[in-house]
């Protein structure tokens, strides 16, 4: 008890100098709780749509990952419905119609589409819906042009009932007037909900009134859903797949599940290089706390206190200083929850806060996490605590530094920072980038762990050099501000590690992003011959109405078709695979310059011909001129003679199987044909202007399609690296402001012991001007010091990434040098900033009182 007592009178009595300890495990806490938080509110948001629109037994198609993108979805004839509809406890069947390949413009032809990605869905109304929706305005759609939307959708894209619409879908273009509005009694997660009646949404969306998506089942009383499924089963036979409410929810949550889960773990990842990067703050606190009482712990211990309760004392208060931090952290971590939920909404996901879900998990979690990560931090300082010795207490404060510790130390760091770079050394010249991308993974942790163990001896080193660049040119002052750095090297390599791992990871990928953009513009500048590329923007195939739009434009030499036709290959080897056949017209060879290692890539487009890559064709004894057993999914069998083998040196449609959409026809049923992914324009000599001209013309109608030129195109890729990039680097903001603050942090514990020193040479002649610029200098050096670093380590983690890249096709190698000066800079600043109020603090000292502390 007197351990505990004494513990927490310290801790209250240092509690200013723990503050920014508690800030950065508050921050981490936060961040983990938040994730949680807010992904269980994900969850429950998507179980309870899941419910309230799973009917008791749905059946559906059988489940068939290599159909042919036809633009219709699948579906089972009309004629199974009044086959259900004799099974013993069946009491309703609603048959269903959806499809998510539709697009729906208003009167400009705008898409009115979410802009978060959530699909545009259409569907057909009945008694179903009601349990999930409820119409708020207007009425039910009651014939072929009227259609009903649900409010979230009117409400951002400002549409009203009376308003025409436009649908866009694979069976052919209509109209529609607004007819009602439908509000959701759960949560809308996003999509644009567009309901027809029955017989439309047949034709309209399945492009046939003897079809359906899909039939929805409500059993009979008395009869549980397990039951019934069973019965459905035996009266239809196999060839669907069948499921109760509860296996469609499992199903559901399954399939969101999967992507929420990478969602969570990566924000989860990020949180736990905070959670590293406070480590060093901690350790950094106790350290410099226990140096301070050095006399005091002394004292305790000539009046009979033992190692194991000096031990105890430190330990008790990191666990106080943990369980403070966790507490707030929990709180801040439902905050940023909701935050985040509010942005979500801003994006088009409706979040409700009703549903806002925090288990038991998560505080329990957040809890553990502040308190063992802080109390396993101060260990090692505690350990140190406790090896002080009585005689400590007639020295001043300050323990001496372990010169046989340091050099094991050091040479500890340079044995892992070795090991290190010789894994990134072999993964730089692996030949396959999967054994290369192991050793990689072995390298950056290796590498990372060397250079915080070295981090002392390299400050003695970096730091000079550093201070003759540019601390030397403030003369006494900036001399002083170096020797102040290098007065306790293993302070400063943490603080300086603490900076150093957020810098290098941005560094790493700043060279990686940087890589792929170079590389996939000399690919484009290399291989692509065709002046206009032209997509769906939200990846879905081009309708043969968009496709006789374009290919109606002037101007344009050819059109070039590109269509992934889903096969299953027999190889000479007797292995038979699902492969997508690139089916496209001939003028493909002209506007992608595929290169060949054997055969010329013109003749894979001749009738029953295709190309294999070089390397499907050494894994499976290919040779040129060989007939391939391919048999078309939904198709029928086709012999084709490979007339070309393409280099795998390519980015750009590695490992395609080409062939020509003639052959692909051939043998596939006009309904089961693809449509088009993607269309290709190569303009009349010099008049590459008057055709851009009119093939956005062409599209004006389509708002889903986009015409690019190369330009255009390696703008696109610039920007979505860019965007990626951008948002990594935000994520990673957390752990660099934990790593500012442990810069704070160790500045203004270093004023605190500093105290008489600064006392003294205030009283010598030192003016307060003269003192803030000392400390904002040691600031900025050791800024600088993890930065250099923290740069070096992420350009070369970057640097043997790319070397892995090029494996793939990826061959550029391009350094951002802009963004690593910016950063290096930028580091200076936050050093700077970093020592403002230790600084300022520092220069309103008394000096008599200073002069007179113990």
């Amino acid at each position: 008890m007197t351990i505990f007592k004494t513990s927490v009178r310290n801790f209250l009595a240092h509690k200013g100098r723990m503050a920014l300890s508690a800030v950065a495990v508050l921050l981490s806490v936060a961040f983990v709780c938040g994730t949680l938080v807010f992904t269980d509110t994900m969850n429950t948001t998507f179980d309870k749509l899941f419910a309230s629109t799973a009917s008791d037994v749905s059946v559906a198609p059988e489940k068939n990952d290599d159909a042919q993108q036809t633009g219709r979805p699948e579906s089972l004839p009309a004629s199974l419905l009044e086959k259900l509809r004799t099974v013993d406890g069946v009491a309703k069947v609603e048959p269903q119609v959806t499809s998510m390949q539709i697009t729906v413009a208003d009167r400009a032809d705008k898409s009115l589409g979410p802009d978060s990605g959530a699909p545009t869905v259409g569907t057909n109304w009945d008694d179903s819906q009601k349990k999930s929706v409820e119409i708020t305005s207007g009425h039910a759609p009651r014939g072929a042009d009227e259609v009903v939307l649900d409010s979230d959708t009117a409400d951002k894209r400002h549409v009203k009932t009376g308003d025409t619409l436009r649908v866009i879908a694979a069976p052919g273009d209509f109209t529609a007037r607004v007819v009602g509005i439908a509000t959701y009694k759960s949560t809308n997660p996003g999509a644009a909900i567009f309901y027809f009646d029955t017989a439309t949404a047949q034709a309209k969306l399945l492009g046939s009134t003897s079809a359906y998506s899909g039939y929805g089942l409500t059993a009979a009383s008395g009869v549980t859903n397990e039951q019934l499924k069973q019965r459905v089963t035996t009266a239809i036979g196999s060839g669907y797949t069948v499921h109760t409410a509860a296996e469609t929810k499992a199903q559901n949550k399954k399939d969101i599940g999967s992507v929420l889960d990478v969602m969570k773990y990566a924000l989860l990842g990020f949180a736990g290089i905070a959670v590293l990067v406070g480590i060093f703050l901690i350790v950094n606190t106790f350290s410099m706390l226990v140096a301070q009482r050095t006399r005091e712990i002394g004292l305790m211990r000539a009046i009979g206190s033992s190692r194991s309760q000096v031990l105890r004392s430190v330990i008790v208060e990191a666990l106080l200083l943990g369980l403070v931090g966790s507490v707030l952290g929990i709180g801040g971590g439902i905050g940023l929850a909701v935050g985040l939920m509010k942005i979500m909404g801003s994006m088009g996901m409706k979040l409700d806060m009703g549903d806002l879900t925090v288990t038991a998990t998560t505080p329990v979690v957040g809890l553990l996490l502040g308190v063992v990560v802080t109390v396993l931090a101060a260990f090692l300082p505690a350990w140190r605590a406790g090896k002080i010795s009585p005689m400590s207490a007639l020295r001043d404060a300050g323990t001496p530094a372990d010169g046989k510790a340091g050099k094991i130390r050091a040479a500890v760091g340079l044995v892992l920072t070795g090991l290190g770079a010789l894994c990134l050394a072999a993964a730089a010249g692996a030949d396959k980038a999967t054994s290369g991308a192991g050793m990689l993974g072995l390298g950056i942790p290796l590498t990372l762990i060397g250079f915080v163990v070295v981090g002392p001896l390299l400050a003695r080193f970096v730091v000079r050099v550093l201070g003759v660049v540019i601390l030397r040119v403030f003369g006494p002052v900036g001399r002083l501000a170096e020797r102040n750095a290098l007065r306790n090297p293993r302070r400063t390599g943490a603080t300086a590690s603490a900076l150093m791992i957020g810098l290098a990871l941005v560094a790493a990928l700043s060279v990686v992003g940087s890589s792929m953009v170079a590389s996939a513009t000399d690919q484009l500048d290399k291989s692509v011959g065709a002046d206009f590329i032209i997509q769906d923007q939200t990846n879905q195939p081009i309708t043969p109405a968009a496709e006789k739009a374009v290919t109606s434009a002037g101007h344009v030499a050819h059109f070039t078709r590109y269509v992934g036709v889903s096969a299953k290959v027999t190889t000479p080897d007797g292995k038979t695979g699902t492969q997508k056949l690139t089916a496209a017209d001939p003028t493909y060879a002209d506007d992608i310059r595929a290169e060949t290692v054997q055969g010329k890539l013109k003749d894979a487009y001749a009738k029953d011909a295709m190309s294999v890559p070089e390397g499907y064709a050494k894994d499976h004894g290919i040779k040129l001129g060989d007939r391939l057993t391919v048999h078309m999914v939904d198709g029928s069998e086709a012999k084709l003679k490979v007339n070309a083998i393409t280099s795998d040196d390519t980015s750009l449609d590695k490992g395609a199987l080409y062939t020509n959409i003639a052959t692909a026809k051939s043998y596939l049923p006009a309904d089961k044909m693809p449509l088009t992914g993607m269309i290709l324009a190569k303009a009349d000599d010099g008049r590459a202007k008057e055709a851009a001209t009119a093939l956005k013309d062409a599209v004006k109608d389509y708002p889903q399609l986009k015409v690019r030129d190369q330009a255009d195109y390696k703008k696109l890729i610039k920007d979505q690296v860019g965007q990626l990039l951008n948002m990594i680097y935000g994520l990673l903001a957390l752990a660099i402001i934990v790593a500012v603050l442990g810069v704070v942090n160790t500045l203004a514990l270093s004023v605190v012991e500093r105290t008489r020193e600064i006392g003294m040479m205030r009283a010598i002649g030192l003016s307060r001007r003269q003192m803030r610029r000392m400390i904002r200098l040691e600031s900025v050096v050791i800024a600088l010091f993890g930065a250099l670093l923290g740069l070096g380590l992420g350009m070369t983690w970057g640097t043997t990434s790319q070397k892995l890249l090029a494996l793939q096709g990826l061959g550029v190698l391009d350094i951002p040098w802009p963004t690593i000066i910016t950063v290096f800079i930028g580091s200076a600043v936050v050093g700077l900033l970093a020592a403002l109020v230790p600084a300022f603090r520092a220069g309103r000292m008394n000096v008599l009182n200073a002069i007179k502390t113990d």
